[in-house]
């Protein structure tokens, strides 16, 4: 486990943010870093990100799921699937406390993990579930459903399409998002917005894809 040198990745992370222009609190800043203070320790034996430096994993976790909060403005209800970590999961929870962020994995351990999280940070608005997400019922249903690196874009509406709240989106933080997969996906699925996105201090490609039911594709 590399040391986490805490002064050091709130000012890569406090840069990032003014960068992102997300006018984040100062206490949502300290829990960002309680959050990958964990992560960065949980690693060690779980195994829950390839990543092992935590000065990386401010940039390739914590930024590049900053930088899709935006996106989620007018979601109240929403579940990360394949949340692994809790990217983008715990990054939104932290950051929209007025919102429910539910999680869902099938790996114990992670789902371990995210509760561990969950309870130290005292995150009142998140829900884990440990369980494949085509065997999750809900009594309310989600109005957005998001992933991040999870699966193939058609798998991820095939496998979570009965969660969608009538009206609701998905929104997967993709890389290159390919054209292949966009177009593979099933009816009524279709591509409503490719938005690319600028992580900060990343030079990779990133894009947030929005799938909704029977819209025209924007590509």
């Amino acid at each position: 486990m590399k040391v986490f040198d805490r002064a050091v990745a709130a000012d890569v992370l406090r840069t990032g943010i003014a960068d992102l222009a997300l006018g984040l609190s100062a206490a949502q800043v300290e829990k960002l870093l309680d959050y990958l203070a964990l992560l960065n320790k949980w690693n060690a034996v779980y195994n829950l990100t390839s990543v092992r430096d935590p000065l990386q994993m401010v940039t390739l976790h914590l930024l590049d799921s900053l930088a899709a909060v935006p996106a989620f403005k007018d979601a109240k209800n929403v579940l990360d699937v394949g949340a692994g970590g809790g990217l983008p999961g715990m990054v939104l929870a932290i950051s929209r406390p007025d919102m429910k962020v539910s999680m869902i994995d099938t790996v114990h351990k992670k789902t371990a993990f995210l509760n561990q999280v969950k309870a130290e940070l005292e995150l009142v608005n998140v829900t884990v579930y440990t369980k494949r997400v085509e065997q999750l019922e809900v009594n309310t249903k989600f109005d957005v459903i998001t992933s991040r690196a999870f699966a193939d874009l058609s798998d991820f509406v095939n496998w979570s399409g009965h969660l969608l709240a009538e009206g609701g989106q998905f929104i997967a933080l993709k890389g290159t998002a390919p054209a292949e997969e966009r177009e593979r996906l099933p009816e009524p699925w279709q591509v409503q917005k490719l938005q690319p996105l600028q992580v900060p201090g990343l030079a990779a490609e990133r894009h947030l894809v929005f799938i909704r039911s029977g819209q025209q594709e924007i590509v």
